[in-house]
């Protein structure tokens, strides 16, 4: 996918630079570490630093000394997130700032405009989310509602001229496979008007076997030239099992908001470092990372005695976390070059599930494209989502 700051390679996950910053980590350091594209949110960086300032910086990209590409949030996921500041109308979201109380209007035109300011590879049109457990009408209000909007977005995005930066638009219909089609049938006429698509309204606390039947429902139907992109979208099991099904970028705060905590990511699955058992271990994170953390040995021992108390440990395993996300991702993309994928399915998860409980999800969901995980294994349970055995016959 090559935009105006360089190629990025799909599949792709972005770290999440929400106020543009990843937490615990420089521009510079992440361009080292190899990402190529970030996330950066509208609404945010409307309200902080504003938009006066990143215009006089030449856009967000000299603001925080970023190189390589930027997606940004429209700020629709806010009306989720703050809904308690916010009112929707069918001009836009009127909120009221977490910071000051000050009352903001976001339409439509007002946020292609901000990120028109921002100067980010990709914009999000402005969409009308709800939360994935929400119910009844307001779910279809609000895919409706995204659709109106996003002809605002594609009209405001043409009257100012700027096709360096790429619209993508944003499907809507919350856990109803009906309005999910619906939204899909309209959002597709649009594609000669858009540079690509994103999957909403998931990854809000929806059981896992109804996330992924929409996700696939979704990427079936959506445009094979346009990218795809499912939003919120970060541990290990939910990427490959996207990627699977047809998506080609995701982005979620989990890398980077688990460090904090002192969680390490790896093909094992994650290390909670915070836990005794890790106080004497001098171990580094993963032997096999090449990040560098794990290169200079680090060890887990002084991740467990600092983690909350010195920023240097976050630090730490913040590099650790985005290298294991970025590695994971460039394997994928290595298997699927070389059509190896199935095959690198079922050697990550074996890994990842050594305890051989495969949760019926991941297990059901690649048998949708014909991956069999239990093909040849023995000894292996098919689980919920509680652990519990699931009725696999």
């Amino acid at each position: 996918m090559v935009m105006a700051h360089g190629p990025t390679l799909l599949p792709t996950f972005m770290p999440v630079a929400t106020q543009a910053a990843i937490k615990g980590l420089t521009s510079q350091q992440m361009e080292d570490l190899g990402v190529t594209l970030i996330l950066n949110n509208t609404y945010h960086l409307n309200l902080r630093p504003g938009i006066k300032i990143l215009r006089e910086a030449g856009g967000a990209h000299k603001f925080q000394g970023w190189r390589k590409n930027l997606l940004t949030d429209s700020g629709g996921f806010q009306l989720v997130s703050l809904s308690k500041f916010t009112k929707i109308t069918e001009e836009g979201a009127l909120f009221a700032s977490p910071f000051t109380g000050e009352p903001t209007l976001l339409t439509p035109e007002e946020s292609i405009s901000i990120q028109h300011a921002i100067g980010a590879d990709i914009i999000m049109q402005l969409d009308d989310v709800v939360s994935s457990l929400t119910t009844g009408p307001r779910v279809e209000e609000a895919m409706w509602r995204s659709v109106r909007w996003l002809d605002r977005c594609i009209a405001q995005h043409k009257r100012e001229g700027r096709p360096e930066q790429n619209l993508f638009a944003i499907i809507q219909g919350g856990l109803d496979s009906g309005l999910r089609e619906i939204c899909l049938e309209e959002m597709v006429k649009r594609k000669d008007s858009v540079s690509g698509f994103a999957i909403g309204g998931l990854s809000g606390g929806e059981a896992k076997d109804t996330f992924w039947k929409m996700i696939a429902l979704c990427a079936e139907k959506l445009p094979d030239d346009k990218p795809r992109y499912s939003m919120g979208i970060g541990f290990a099991e939910d990427l490959l099992v996207c990627v699977a099904l047809g998506v080609d970028m995701a982005d979620c705060v989990f890398p980077t908001r688990t460090a904090r905590f002192g969680v390490a990511l790896t093909r094992q699955g994650p290390l909670n470092l915070r836990l005794n058992k890790y106080s004497q271990d001098l171990d580094p994170i993963d032997k096999d990372c090449a990040c560098p953390t794990c290169r200079s040995e680090t060890s887990r021992a002084f991740i467990y005695h600092n983690i909350g108390t010195e920023t240097a440990t976050a630090h730490a395993v913040t590099q650790h976390n985005i290298v294991f996300q970025a590695k994971l991702m460039g394997d994928v993309r290595d298997a699927i070059m070389k059509d190896e994928y199935p095959a690198f399915l079922k050697s990550f998860f074996k890994g990842y599930y050594a305890n051989g409980k495969y949760p019926h999800w991941i297990v059901d969901s690649l048998n949708s494209v014909g991956v069999d995980l239990l093909e040849g294994l023995q000894n292996t349970q098919v689980v919920d989502e509680d652990g519990q055995n699931w009725d696999y016959a």
